[in-house]
């Protein structure tokens, strides 16, 4: 069993006994999602930590965009639940990287696969989403490499 599985599930064990429900409801439902994608598929498989983060990282997306939606329709309470367990499911996820950092990775890259204006901006992405994975969100690498490769 991967190591990030094995803590999600002591933590389980841990918030269950600390009644403290936020946490429990969150990492029930993010286990709940690596299981189902464990036996998505053809056949039954264990997932790795990268996919697991990938998952969690879904998973947290999920409740990012659910918070805009519930504080948009003026549900503030609904909204604050989910950005709460977005926050629990974030304490699993790698540190997103700082715009200085992906700056940086996106130079890298532009470098690496000579790519010039923005008709290249596809083998820029085929570069850099394996430097960035799980550590920045797919819309903001993408818009900057768009800015960088614009300019």
């Amino acid at each position: 069993m991967s190591a990030l599985k094995d803590k999600l599930k002591a933590d389980l064990t841990a918030s269950l006994k600390s009644r403290d429900d936020t946490r429990l409801r969150t990492i029930r439902m993010a286990l709940a999602a690596v299981n189902v994608e464990e036996v998505s598929g053809k056949e039954a498989r264990e997932l790795s930590d990268d996919e697991i983060v990938k998952v969690l990282t879904k998973e947290a997306k999920k409740r990012r965009e659910a918070a805009e939606a519930f504080s948009n329709a003026g549900r503030t309470q609904q909204a604050q639940a989910e950005l709460d367990e977005q926050a629990v499911l974030e304490e699993y996820l790698p540190a997103q990287l700082s715009d200085e950092e992906l700056n940086a990775l996106v130079e890298e890259a532009i470098a690496e696969s000579g790519a010039e204006g923005p008709k290249a901006m596809g083998a820029v992405m085929k570069v850099l989403n394996p430097k960035v994975a799980g550590r920045a969100e797919g819309g903001r690498v993408a818009a900057a490499v768009r800015a960088r490769l614009s300019a």
